[in-house]
């Protein structure tokens, strides 16, 4: 039975109230999984452990604070599992995109998860696993800095993979999800958006928060992935 392939084992899902990060611990929860979630906000929380029936347990946690994350990972017994997928980015060109915006998102994405690796404590034989994103393989003119930090942040896990040995570290690259990252954008202008996308994908859709908890999934519990990044976009980067 595959439904219980993290049975009797600790997965933390760092970013976990909502999108890939809620999915992903969900996912977790289904495989038996005892799953914390963490993130900044406690109501967003609250609500998070409701959906999941209590299921899960819950910490707020800063990755912007280092002295909150450090205290948090030596008040807390090693993990088999910890996934990394907070961040808030602003999108923009170059030169459209203030310094300030930048710093934030790199701040965000990229130091978080660097944050979260200097002081995170793993089993042997556990993982760590980054959210990244395609751009950093097919990048684009008006997102040229979410490329960068998502080329970064694999750089990071292949590099990390060599010196947590035998920790393994890992990153999927998502696509085009619908998450509610997309919820401010008005619903007719948002659904034709998807569409468009989508017409030009191979796969004839955009990517679900599922699709890319079951590629975390997979490398939390195949113990032969490590320094890998799985990209999960639909075929994006071919098309």
């Amino acid at each position: 039975m595959t439904t219980q392939r993290l049975s009797n084992q600790r997965v933390l899902v760092i970013g976990g109230s909502s999108g890939i990060g809620f999915a992903t611990a969900a996912a977790a929860v289904g495989a038996g999984a005892a799953v914390t979630i963490a993130s900044r906000n406690q109501k967003k929380l609250d609500a998070v452990s409701a959906n999941l029936s209590g299921a899960v347990q819950t910490r707020v946690l800063d990755t912007a604070d280092n002295n909150l994350v450090e205290r948090f990972f030596q008040q807390e017994e090693a993990w088999d599992h910890v996934v990394v997928s907070a961040a808030q980015t602003k999108g923009g060109p170059v030169r459209g995109l203030s310094l300030a915006d930048a710093a934030a998102a790199m701040e965000s994405k990229f130091w978080g998860a660097y944050r979260v690796a200097r002081a995170v404590r793993v089993k042997v034989g556990g993982s760590l696993t980054f959210i990244s994103g395609f751009l950093s393989e097919r990048p684009s003119g008006t997102a040229v800095l979410q490329g960068a930090i998502n080329a970064a942040l694999e750089s990071l896990a292949r590099g990390l993979a060599l010196e947590f040995a035998p920790i393994r570290v890992n990153a999927v690259s998502p696509g085009l999800i619908e998450t509610p990252i997309w919820d401010s954008v008005p619903s007719e202008k948002r659904q034709a958006f998807f569409d468009g996308a989508a017409a030009k994908l191979p796969v004839g859709r955009i990517g679900q928060p599922h699709d890319i908890a079951n590629a975390v999934l997979f490398v939390m519990t195949t113990p032969f992935a490590t320094g890998s990044t799985v990209r999960v976009d639909g075929g994006a980067v071919i098309a």
